[in-house]
């Protein structure tokens, strides 16, 4: 654990198992009060940011966190959604012959899998889901693309995503979904909030 500024501290795990098991115990914690220093906690794929509204005691929140029972975590069911999505991306094909599998077999199994979302980040409505088939487990690209269409469905090492808006991006590119990720206008902006649980549904081309 370390202090992140005076108002945080930022937990390091070895994996995203243990970051989901950490989040949750924590939000079990906050909500059964007497954690009141924290107003706010950010999870990626190895680290926990717990933040507080002003200066945190680093030690006592280190104690706090060092004092949680993990084992008796429960990770939050959220609602399911489904993305439609056409499978015409650019990389479907490299993918295909990186796991030796045919193009149609790589959609169903991308489209097979029900996906959750474990945190968000990269940029606003950006979710990281995981449940991809291990199969499908392929590395970013090596040279990452300057700009990558908003609504492209990709995927890269365990994860798998939409991107929400234009941007660059070193994500393999399976296909394309017209569902809005990100709107300003709506009571929760983003779509895809942790704990979501998403399909993906293939469309005609």
């Amino acid at each position: 654990m370390l202090p992140f500024g005076d108002d945080a501290v930022l937990v390091e795990l070895d994996d995203l198992a243990q970051v989901r098991a950490l989040d949750d115990a924590v939000r079990a914690a906050r909500s059964r009060g007497g954690w009141d220093a924290v107003v706010d906690q950010v999870p990626a794929a190895r680290t926990l940011l717990l933040r507080g509204s002003g200066p945190v005691e680093h030690a006592a929140l280190a104690a706090a966190v060092h004092g949680l029972e993990l084992g008796s975590a429960h990770h939050a069911v959220g609602p399911e959604l489904e993305l439609p999505v056409t499978y015409d991306g650019p990389d479907l094909a490299d993918v295909a012959q990186a796991t030796g599998r045919s193009v149609e077999e790589v959609v169903r199994r991308h489209t097979a899998r029900l996906y959750t979302v474990a945190f968000g980040g990269f940029m606003p409505g950006f979710a990281y889901l995981v449940g991809l088939d291990p199969v499908l487990q392929v590395p970013r690209l090596a040279s990452p693309r300057e700009r990558v269409p908003a609504g492209s469905v990709a995927i890269a090492d365990e994860f798998s995503a939409v991107y929400p808006a234009a941007t660059p991006g070193g994500w393999r590119l399976l296909g394309r979904c017209a569902t809005t990720l990100w709107d300003l206008e709506r009571e929760q902006p983003a779509l895809l909030v942790p704990g979501t649980r998403v399909r993906f549904v293939a469309t005609p081309r």
